[in-house]
């Protein structure tokens, strides 16, 4: 029998749904409308037991499903938001099969509302508690059709093959061959790539052996378990300031740039308009000889010693024992803002040149969304030619072009 509370429960649930799947919609995170349908009918806070319901229909507010001893989230019930862009990006259709790669249960209930009754879903997750947590979720949900798969995912679920869509909901530093392998044809691969320490959820096609994209946008995951797990190393330079890059410390002069973080600070303005930081971010981090992000600590920036953006990370240019990163100041003459550079060490004047010339040219080229073009090549590092545009992988290796 129905009770009072669960019946009022159910239409609280359904007014913040379909709350929630209008604010995503003027956040632009989906066009399609069958997108926006399956949003409107999955109870997202089946999903999120013990969850207020408010944070369950939050529309720009992960979850954490598990952590780790030492407080880390290594599960989480991705933002709406989120799901909202990666389903568009996959243009799913009716019939499909489809593998999703990290389990929560909702994400693959949008999925199977999207493929319908003659399409099929595969969920895959390393952690045996995930999969129970989200079998019983599903099932709770009315989503029993969908198969909940324990296994590496690094692997894929080859048994289940070939897919027409697969979708990654973990952060991932490669395309492992078996996804390759597992992909139909015409098959597409949505995933949130990390490129030089930024996250990218891109929507990758075939392009003959490869893979190719030119959508792509901004993202944050939880990182990949099991055997595709990679970790960038965090490289200290001293107090509250440390470099985030693909190499070791071995290639970087620890000592000199330490030093040059302690004197003085030359200060470089572009004449460029700042604008889309996430656009350009990418761009920096892929044209730049020797990248890295620069981190900051609250207490440095606030003494003045280091601008604000590099409490979230800024891509620094090296050269030596000298350095620059990027910053911005009020300027009416550029819409609002202007970029421009800080640099430290004994050539800082020709660091903070090189890095005004990226600002300049990002600028002049290619200020807008979508500039960029991103392959996937898989095979071994000798088969690319080196460029500041290129990351190797385990796998192969990732190209970033700008248009």
């Amino acid at each position: 029998m129905t009770t009072v509370r669960d019946a009022s429960v159910r239409d609280d649930a359904a007014a913040l749904r379909a709350a929630m799947v209008a604010e995503l919609q003027e956040m632009d995170a989906f066009t399609d409308p069958r997108v926006g349908a399956a949003l409107g009918v999955v109870p997202r806070h089946l999903f999120a037991p013990g969850e207020p319901l408010e944070a369950a229909y939050a529309a720009d507010n992960p979850l954490p499903i598990k952590q780790a001893g030492d407080g880390e989230v290594i599960s989480s019930l991705s933002a709406a938001h989120m799901q909202a862009v990666m389903l568009q990006q996959a243009a799913i259709e009716p019939g499909m099969n489809v593998l999703e790669i990290g389990s929560g249960g909702y994400n693959a209930a949008l999925i199977q509302q999207l493929v319908g009754k003659t399409g099929k879903v595969v969920s895959v997750d390393i952690d045996p508690d995930i999969v129970a947590r989200a079998r019983g979720c599903l099932d709770a949900a009315g989503y029993g059709s969908v198969q909940v798969i324990a296994a590496d995912a690094e692997h894929g679920v080859p048994q289940s093959a070939p897919f027409h869509r697969i979708i990654v909901t973990a952060r991932a530093s490669d395309v492992p061959p078996p996804w390759l392998d597992q992909l139909d044809a015409f098959g597409r691969i949505v995933v949130p790539l990390e490129i030089r320490g930024l996250t990218r959820t891109v929507a990758f096609d075939r392009d003959g052996a490869g893979l190719v994209s030119r959508d792509y946008r901004l993202a944050s995951f939880v990182p990949m378990q099991g055997s595709g797990s990679r970790r960038q190393p965090m490289i200290p330079l001293d107090d509250g300031l440390a470099l985030r890059a693909e190499d070791d410390s071995s290639v970087f002069e620890v000592e000199a740039l330490r030093e040059a973080a302690h004197g003085p600070r030359l200060e470089r303005w572009s004449g460029a308009a700042f604008d889309l930081p996430d656009e350009l971010q990418l761009f920096l981090l892929t044209n730049m000889p020797q990248a890295a992000l620069l981190y900051a600590s609250e207490e440095l920036i606030d003494q003045g010693q280091f601008a604000p953006a590099a409490g979230y990370g800024v891509p620094v240019l090296i050269s030596g024992g000298s350095f620059a990163y990027r910053t911005k100041r009020d300027n009416v003459e550029t819409d609002g803002w202007e970029s421009g550079a800080f640099a430290h060490g004994p050539d800082a004047e020709a660091v903070a040149d090189q890095y005004l010339e990226l600002l300049r040219r990002w600028a002049r080229n290619h200020r807008r969304r979508g500039a960029a073009c991103i392959r996937y090549s898989p095979g071994s590092p000798g088969d690319i030619d080196p460029s500041p545009g290129v990351v190797y992988t385990r796998h192969g290796a990732i190209s970033v072009t700008w248009t």
